[in-house]
């Protein structure tokens, strides 16, 4: 490889690790994402100098993102509670799923609603999300895993 073309190469490398920020700046929104911590501030406007609304402690629990403001975003969770948290703590992708509903929601073998029982859930469990397909959604809870009614799920779906 020439002079010239290490050169092209390296510069069209940098200017990659610039442009990624600036791409998820412009994402769609609503989105759903997750707690990346085992503690988040939600903040009544976007930097650390606002009020701190709720401190979370739960990671994976899902969150609706409805705004995306630098290095921040405006997301609602399980409960309707909004507020601002930092970018930095969420992962913009929605592994984490939290059982919502009364009562006991079964955990199934297959996706369907006389499969196999494998563990009942109780509200307010959250667990890693698979793919859903058909109201199921792979679901998983301490290394246990199976499928479960994708309505049961908040995370799952559209946000």
């Amino acid at each position: 490889m020439n002079r010239t073309a290490r050169i092209v190469l390296s510069l069209a490398s940098a200017a990659s690790l610039f442009a990624a920020p600036s791409l998820a700046q412009n994402r769609d929104t609503p989105y759903w994402a997750s707690i990346d911590t085992t503690e988040l501030n939600m903040r009544v406007g976007p930097g650390r100098d606002y009020k701190i609304e709720w401190v979370y402690e739960r990671e994976d629990l899902p969150l609706k993102v409805l705004r995306v403001q630098e290095g921040w975003r405006f997301v609602r969770d399980p409960d309707g509670e909004e507020g601002w948290v930092s970018a930095a703590l969420i992962r913009d992708k929605r592994p984490g799923a939290l059982v919502i509903g009364e009562g006991l929601v079964p955990m199934r073998e297959s996706p369907a609603d006389n499969a196999a029982l494998r563990w009942n859930l109780e509200p307010g469990v959250t667990g890693l999300l698979g793919e859903c397909e058909a109201g199921w959604c792979e679901f998983s809870v301490d290394g246990r895993a199976g499928y479960v009614v994708q309505d049961r799920l908040w995370g799952a779906g559209e946000p």
